[in-house]
């Protein structure tokens, strides 16, 4: 029965290829039955670089390659959009790609975006937040600002897909790592790989 509520944003790390995977992986889900979708202005241009996907117009349709059935897209600047106040209800949401700027505003309370918002509404309520870092070398300040979001209840998923089922292509790998974390979040998939020991 369709009755989960996620909020999927976007911003300006590389890896816009995941993104595109976990929101064709919601669209997809039968359990799932709303996806508040926020890209930033930052991540439109790694989506026209990685993906040639431009503009911010019909985005979610772009990446899905379809019309979207459950998805809504929110502007970043939005702070009045329903995920914006935790009395809307939400199952929790996931930041992927989730770049150093955007983890500093969340870590240090900074809600002056919607993502940002959403995100202390969803650490403040208790839901899950998981937000899929990417970038290398850490500084300390990035570390920092990890152990900050870790200790307000966020959890640290770092964009570092695995090679040991050995993927055909990016895509394949992008899509194993998207399930890994919706397993984190209660929605494991058909088709996930799961490693299997020696007997």
């Amino acid at each position: 029965m369709s009755s989960v509520t996620l909020t999927l944003a976007i911003t300006g790390a590389s890896g816009a290829v995941f993104a595109r995977e976990m929101l064709r992986a919601l669209e997809a889900d039968e359990r799932v039955a709303r996806v508040h979708f926020v890209a930033t202005d930052n991540s439109l241009r790694v989506i026209a670089e990685e993906l040639e996907i431009a503009g911010r117009t019909d985005l979610v349709e772009k990446l899905l390659g379809a019309a979207p059935r459950k998805t809504v897209q929110h502007g970043d600047g939005n702070i009045g959009a329903a995920i914006a106040s935790g009395s809307h209800p939400s199952d929790g949401m996931i930041v992927l790609p989730c770049s150093m700027g955007t983890l500093a505003s969340i870590a240090n309370g900074m809600a002056d975006t919607l993502i940002a918002r959403a995100a202390d509404v969803t650490l403040k309520e208790r839901r899950p937040l998981i937000l899929c870092v990417r970038e290398t070398p850490f500084n300390r300040i990035h570390l920092r600002n990890m152990t900050l979001a870790a200790e307000a209840g966020a959890v640290i998923f770092p964009v570092i897909p695995a090679l040991y089922f050995k993927p055909a292509d990016s895509t394949e790998m992008a899509r194993q790592f998207v399930f890994r974390v919706l397993a984190h979040v209660g929605l494991r998939q058909q088709g996930a790989y799961i490693w299997k020991a020696d007997e």
